[in-house]
């Protein structure tokens, strides 16, 4: 797994238990993070994902809703609804280019969520990425 994937993934996995449980305390969180990533500065990368798509949500949720059409974000996956806050997180917050965030973002969603998720995801991205990138 190339080393940014498994930082993406803790990231997505920390997402999903704030999904589960709203009141998870930041601190549980960091142990957690100890816990699936081993090297710091992945660590660090990861917490800045983690973190920082939690501060853009509802802008973000916003702009998903625009764009997916017959689709609520509430009535998402919790996996794919994630992946999706964090892709846009990374393209818009931290400059990582689209393309690899699509890329990363599908791989993590083939790997994570439904059959259909990897396709769910770039669908949802690729009409984002005009808007997140303008």
């Amino acid at each position: 797994m190339a080393r940014r994937r498994e930082a993406r993934t803790a990231a997505l996995q920390l997402l999903y238990q704030r999904d589960l449980n709203p009141d998870i305390d930041q601190h549980v969180a960091h142990e957690m993070l100890d816990e699936l990533v081993e090297t710091e500065n992945l660590r660090e990368f990861a917490w800045q994902i983690y973190a920082g798509t939690l501060s853009i949500g509802e802008d973000v949720d916003r702009k998903i809703q625009a764009i997916a059409e017959n689709w609520r974000v509430s009535r998402m996956s919790p996996t794919d609804r994630n992946i999706i806050r964090m892709g846009v997180y990374e393209m818009t917050m931290m400059g990582t280019a689209p393309a690899v965030v699509l890329d990363e973002c599908i791989e993590i969603a083939k790997a994570f969520g439904s059959v259909q998720s990897g396709q769910f995801v770039n669908g949802v991205l690729d009409k984002l990425i005009p808007e997140v990138t303008a």
